[in-house]
């Protein structure tokens, strides 16, 4: 069943191979994908490039080799939402195939986790995944979602205001003027010049802490770890008091 919803929302049979292949395996590098599914190498990276553009497979690299997996099976979901006119009862089926889903890929996850997301699909995948938590903490934000993808970011944050997820927002202090108030449940203060530097973030949520690049190429880094994330927030609730103002 899980098969055919990817192959509803678009999805290539390559693709669909190799996605299968990574829930299988959980995290995998190119050559045990190969073994797997019997495709050429060669093209291997091409359907990963495209899962990773479409927001379904991210990667991480450990000792100089990279490995892939498959992101949150929820960006199934939302990658539906935005072709909903078409697809809304694959949508349902989606849904019921979840909790399969996710008992297969909560197994395969090692204790600490890093995913590398490219462009601006792979953000909203990390976006998406910020939902499942009860809040975000960002430092340096630029309100760069909201400017360059408006139409997510509406539907994003009324999911956000429905879910009643705080945001406790550093902003930076070049964005004063043009901020007239916070959005629904947001919460901010803005940091002194001094951090206004190049397009990066930091987002804090769950046991996750992830790096934005916003320049001529668009990257995520997301890190799973609980110690990290909780340092992460010392050093936001340090600047929140401290440094940053109203």
């Amino acid at each position: 069943m899980v098969l055919e919803i990817l192959r509803k929302i678009g999805l290539s049979d390559g693709e669909i191979r190799v996605y299968s292949a990574l829930l299988d395996l959980g995290i995998a590098p190119v050559n045990k994908i190969h073994e797997k599914t019997g495709i050429e190498r060669r093209n291997i990276y091409d359907i990963l490039n495209k899962l990773i553009e479409k927001g379904l497979v991210s990667y991480i690299v450990e000792n100089k080799k990279r490995s892939f997996q498959i992101s949150h099976p929820n960006k199934i979901i939302s990658y539906i939402d935005e072709e909903k006119n078409e697809l809304e009862k694959t949508k349902e089926e989606a849904e019921k195939e979840m909790p399969d889903l996710l008992s297969k890929f909560n197994f395969k996850r090692p204790g600490i986790n890093a995913e590398i997301y490219r462009g601006y699909e792979g953000i909203k995948a990390v976006w998406e995944d910020m939902l499942e938590c009860d809040g975000i903490y960002w430092i340096g934000s630029g309100r760069y979602i909201p400017k360059n993808q408006p139409n997510f970011f509406m539907n994003w944050n009324k999911k956000r205001v429905k879910l009643k997820i705080k945001l406790y927002n550093l902003i930076r202090l070049d964005l004063k003027k043009e901020i007239k108030k916070p959005y629904e449940l947001e919460h901010i203060k803005f940091l002194p010049e001094e951090f206004s530097g190049n397009p990066t973030v930091i987002g804090i949520y769950g046991n996750k802490t992830v790096n934005f690049i916003f320049g001529k190429e668009i990257f995520a880094f997301v890190i799973e770890s609980r110690e990290l994330a909780e340092n992460y927030k010392r050093y936001h609730k340090y600047l929140w008091d401290n440094v940053a103002e109203k």
